[in-house]
């Protein structure tokens, strides 16, 4: 598999879409896989999935009106970068989609933060 499985296979599908888009260099959990899609009646929705790979097959099944997976993450500690140069460490629970290339590498360790921080000390 070339990304994790959702952390809780029961509740895929029953997050909600108002959610944080991208952000936080760092997560914590996977728990959905999300695919846009764009119907000719303009009703914008969502299907969920546990996997990547279901994701991606459904994806490429609409080429015409389903957007490429995205990630569902769960942040529990992530950086904040409210302009060029400056981080800030922050805690607490934060749900936000990210394109799923960025669970690559960015899975947060204990020392994943500090190690960013210290990389990037203005």
């Amino acid at each position: 598999m070339k990304y994790p499985v959702a952390i809780d296979k029961d509740k895929v599908g029953e997050y909600s879409s108002l959610t944080k888009s991208g952000g936080g260099h760092f997560y914590d959990e996977v728990l959905e896989y999300r695919v846009w899609c764009h119907p000719d009646s303009g009703d914008d929705d969502y299907v969920s999935f546990e996997t990547y790979e279901e994701a991606l097959q459904f994806s490429r099944s609409r080429p015409h009106t389903a957007e490429e997976p995205l990630a569902l993450v769960k942040q529990l500690e992530w950086i904040n970068n409210p302009k060029d140069g400056v981080f800030e460490h922050h805690t607490g629970e934060r749900i936000t989609e990210w394109r799923t290339e960025w669970l690559d590498k960015n899975k947060r360790t204990e020392e994943s933060i500090s190690d960013f921080l210290t990389e990037n000390a203005a």
